[in-house]
């Protein structure tokens, strides 16, 4: 009942940790300070997602849920980009346009004052327009700390598993921590192997990061659509076959390019190609992912099951990371040679593969509900 005044305060927060990195200078000094405040920074955007996630069950209807979600996660990869083209060139770049001096970081300080004010600016229309829900008056409530808060958790989980009409919440949730992790890694380790393997230069990646995110937004928009029609695990499932296929080929391109079978031009050219194609399906695979569980969530629980969708994402979250390392370690063992980043791509596609094999036996919106009602006609 209290979801828009918990997302006020946490957006507040954000964006004042945002704007106190002005006082990190690049010394050594404010190392701690700096730590700390991302620290801080990054524990209250995961509790604000939370509450973010969950409002899907206040805003969409079944019908719609899809496209709203594929909408709101679509305009965010155009938001960022848009915020960090203002960055680049406003502030940050050499010759930048508000003319600031980049002496003693102003200038990236400054830029993290503007952040602040673009979280504020932005949340306004939500701010505006949605109000918490009027709830029952609850008495005597016992006060819950972390401890206790870590206990509900995995009382949670267990409750959906002992019960037969809910333990596909259980093999959603860790189909999507999985597939999840590898969609995130295949963004972050796309510029690795952009500039080590493809031999892009540090603007082209910035170029190619621009071009990435307005693609990702596009078609995310694009796939709630789809969403609505054909199903949040449909979407998934396309995205995580078509994306494992992309891997592969991006691998066996990424070897021509290492071993010198085709020269720079067409390095470059495959590398946008097959980058840009795998944008398109990251996106909705995470848009999908968060309206099939605001399709699921049982009434009133929208708010406990997001909790542990992030919280699960996070356990697994050094997954990506480190099949990746362990996939480039393995590429120098059999070929001997240090430029294979490439091969770790084959690391992040283990991990989509995984999650997609996960997912295989998760039932749909729909299968679920007939199931359901099923098992209560009997």
């Amino acid at each position: 009942g209290k979801r828009m005044s918990s997302l006020r305060i946490a957006t507040w927060g954000i964006a004042g940790i945002s704007a106190a990195l002005f006082f990190v200078k690049p010394e050594p000094i404010y190392l701690y300070l700096g730590l700390a405040l991302l620290g801080a920074g990054a524990v209250i955007a995961e509790i604000a997602n939370v509450t973010y996630y969950a409002l899907l069950d206040d805003l969409a209807t079944p019908e719609n849920v899809g496209r709203v979600s594929g909408f709101g996660w679509g305009l965010g990869y155009l938001g960022g980009i848009a915020s960090l083209l203002i960055l680049f060139f406003g502030f940050i770049s050499e010759g930048n346009l508000l003319g600031l001096s980049d002496e003693n970081g102003m200038n990236v300080r400054l830029a993290m004052v503007f952040c602040g004010l673009w979280t504020l600016l932005f949340t306004i229309p939500i701010f505006a327009t949605i109000k918490d829900k009027p709830q029952p008056e609850k008495t005597n409530l016992p006060r819950q700390g972390i401890l206790d808060a870590y206990k509900e958790l995995f009382a949670s989980i267990k409750r959906y598993w002992h019960r037969p009409n809910e333990r596909h919440i259980v093999y959603f949730l860790v189909a999507s921590a999985l597939f999840r992790d590898g969609l995130a890694g295949v963004f972050t380790f796309g510029a690795i192997i952009a500039a080590g393997t493809f031999g892009l230069s540090a603007s082209q990646v910035i170029v190619f990061g621009a071009a990435s995110n307005i693609v990702a937004g596009l078609s995310t928009i694009a796939f709630g659509y789809l969403d609505d029609k054909l199903g949040p695990k449909t979407v998934i499932m396309i995205s995580l076959g078509s994306l494992s296929v992309l891997a592969i080929v991006m691998f066996y391109f990424g070897r021509l390019s290492a071993l010198k079978l085709i020269t720079a031009d067409e390095s470059f050219r495959i590398f946008w190609i097959i980058g840009l194609l795998l944008t398109i399906f990251v996106g909705p695979a995470q848009a999908a992912s968060r309206s099939y569980l605001a399709r699921i969530a049982p009434e009133g629980h929208a708010g406990e099951l997001f909790g542990l969708y992030v919280t699960t994402g996070r356990a697994v979250s050094l997954l990506s990371p480190a099949l990746f390392g362990v996939a480039v370690y393995l590429g120098w063992l059999f070929t001997g040679r240090n430029e294979t980043q490439y091969w770790g791509v084959l690391g992040i596609g283990v991990v989509l593969i995984a999650g997609a094999l996960v997912m295989i036996p998760v039932k749909s919106p729909e299968q679920l509900a007939a199931h359901i009602e099923e098992n209560e006609t009997v």
